[in-house]
């Protein structure tokens, strides 16, 4: 038996997580009592990573599983749900979407297909927008990004709808929905674990990755909502992309980045310059943010979204 034990332990862990080759290897780590999140690439979906980037997190409650964004296809989500099975045999009964960018809630195919019971939420806005347009454009994205490895995944959009200070209960577990829109979009839920004081901020929050701003967020609102997060009293913040921890680790820094983009970006808008003027001192003041991912490809953008906000708010 001391020698299964030992052979056992000289195993290496990527045996026992999903491999990805030439991405990394991914498996659920702990990050609170109950709960485990899978830190995902922080590439852009393409064929090699299969179109998986984002932080798929589960809670493990008496008698079931709550998942958190499970993923950006049918494919992935089935790995997903492999890797919780790793965690807790126990079922899926409940699915919270935290926004409508499909990396983020497409795994829901799989999630459904294995659990058909399963209750799945978001925010009433998503929901319509997911069965609108959408959620179509969300499918043809994935699946030209990685070159097809999608292509099986089916629409199933969350048919319950969360809004601020919602409380849900389930398998025992307690949460509670903050939504401020708009932020990183016009339909952003973040779910908060109220008995390890956990919060799922969506992409609200990233870590060691640029975020994207669509048509329907607001920087400026963003900004807010991670003020705001600092004194909800949460010990453990899970961003939509890159490593969770506390607020200093998990939060501030994508604050100070967009706060040096918004300061910088006012400043030169009242001197009367361009966007593309300003795009110089903003990266000057960004330098130690050059290694995020997407850095080089999204801060042009950043700015420009970042103008039109302030020139918006100037009249």
């Amino acid at each position: 038996m001391k020698m299964i034990i030992l052979l056992i332990a000289m195993i290496p862990s990527y045996v026992f997580a999903w491999q990805l080759p030439g991405v990394g290897d991914f498996k659920f780590e702990p990050v609170a009592k109950n709960v485990y999140v899978m830190h995902g690439p922080l590439a852009l979906p393409d064929k090699h990573n299969k179109g998986f980037m984002n932080n798929p997190g589960i809670i493990v409650g008496d008698k079931g599983i709550i998942m958190i964004d499970p993923g950006s296809s049918y494919q992935v989500g089935k790995k997903i749900l492999q890797e919780a099975a790793r965690i807790s045999k126990k079922p899926v009964v409940a699915v919270f979407n935290t926004h409508i960018h499909g990396d983020h809630w497409l795994g829901n195919h799989a999630v459904k297909e294995a659990y058909p019971n399963v209750k799945i939420f978001g925010h009433k806005t998503m929901i319509a927008m997911a069965n609108d347009q959408a959620g179509l454009e969300w499918l043809d994205i994935m699946n030209k990004l990685t070159e097809g490895a999608t292509k099986d995944t089916r629409l199933v959009v969350p048919e319950n709808a969360s809004k601020d200070n919602d409380k849900l209960e389930f398998a025992g577990q307690h949460f509670k929905i903050h939504s401020i829109n708009p932020a990183h979009t016009s339909a952003d839920i973040m779910i908060e674990h109220v008995e390890s004081k956990t919060l799922f901020t969506g992409d609200n929050s990233f870590n060691k990755r640029l975020g994207r701003f669509d048509n329907t967020s607001s920087m400026h609102g963003n900004i807010k909502v991670l003020q705001h997060l600092k004194n909800l009293g949460i010990k453990t913040f899970v961003p939509g992309h890159g490593k969770s921890g506390s607020y200093d680790v998990a939060v501030k820094p994508f604050y100070t980045l967009l706060s040096i983009i918004q300061k910088t970006v006012m400043a030169g808008y009242k001197r009367e310059l361009e966007n593309y003027e300003i795009k110089a001192g903003v990266i000057k003041q960004l330098k130690a943010y050059r290694d995020w991912a997407g850095f080089d490809e999204g801060i042009g953008k950043n700015v420009a979204k970042m103008y039109l906000e302030v020139e918006e708010l100037s009249f």
